[in-house]
């Protein structure tokens, strides 16, 4: 059995589409919308719609930024929109046609925290298993999923514009991984809570991780942990007793799948 799982897409569908050549089943963990691209101020829903400046400003707000001055700056370029929620829906939406239809191997998807889960429901088909809080059989292994990323505790939401990231309540995400069997394989967007996982060398911070996900790899002691999120991951893999904890890689920029065999 071989299966192809990639995450951080970030609206590359021609990458997607071959991902899951020579594949049995094709694994996407998240982050389907290419909303802000770091690398290049011009691309992404940011660059396009409100222009290069205002995302590499973004990009500089989220790195060093004082606390809630990258959502005050983010509301305001959005005010110059007329109708932003409108545009936004539009721009996503045609994001998610072209990389849902890339979707050529079976595949089993889940949203990351940039992904619109509002309008996922609209692209579930025949080979394609919206699996987020589901474990299901792939090859005789049973493969675990949970969608999005965790808030820190006691931390709500904050909408800084017409497009809201799939954040979780910390206490809802805990009771997503608490819902799931035993598995052999669990498949999360964000890491669990170790901290060199965690930790991006170039934004210079650790990202939203999961302690209530390497609590479930210390109780359950499943084979493998598969996650994304990190693009630039202080270790791109960690062993947590028996489970082999992997960063499967910034697809968008790598356009590499992680095999698993078996």
């Amino acid at each position: 059995m071989r299966v192809h799982v990639v995450s951080d897409v970030h609206g590359n569908a021609e990458a997607l589409a071959r991902a899951g050549d020579g594949a049995d089943a094709l694994v996407v963990l998240g982050d389907l919308v290419d909303y802000v691209d770091y690398a290049d101020p011009t691309a992404g829903i940011l660059g396009r719609v409100l222009g290069p400046q205002v995302s590499a400003e973004f990009g500089r707000l989220r790195t060093s930024g004082r606390p809630g001055e990258l959502v005050a700056y983010v509301r305001a370029a959005w005010a110059r929109i007329d109708d932003p929620a409108a545009v936004v829906e539009e721009a996503v939406r045609e994001q998610y046609d072209r990389v849902f239809a890339a979707m050529t191997a079976p595949t089993w998807a889940i949203p990351g925290n940039v992904d619109m889960v509002e309008y996922w429901p609209d692209y579930a088909r025949p080979g394609v298993c919206l699996a987020d809080g589901d474990v299901v059989d792939i090859g005789g292994l049973r493969f675990g999923f949970v969608g999005g990323a965790p808030l820190p505790p006691g931390m709500q939401p904050r909408r800084g514009g017409p497009w809201t990231p799939h954040l979780r309540l910390a206490e809802e995400y805990t009771t997503a991984v608490g819902k799931l069997d035993e598995v052999d394989v669990l498949c999360s967007h964000a890491p669990p809570g170790v901290p060199e996982l965690a930790y991006d060398v170039v934004s210079r911070r650790e990202e939203s991780s999961s302690p209530s996900l390497l609590e479930k790899i210390h109780r359950d002691r499943p084979l493998a942990s598969l996650f994304g999120h990190i693009h630039q991951p202080l270790a791109p893999r960690v062993r947590v007793g028996r489970t082999e904890c992997v960063n499967v890689g910034h697809f968008r920029r790598t356009a590499t799948p992680y095999v698993l065999r078996w």
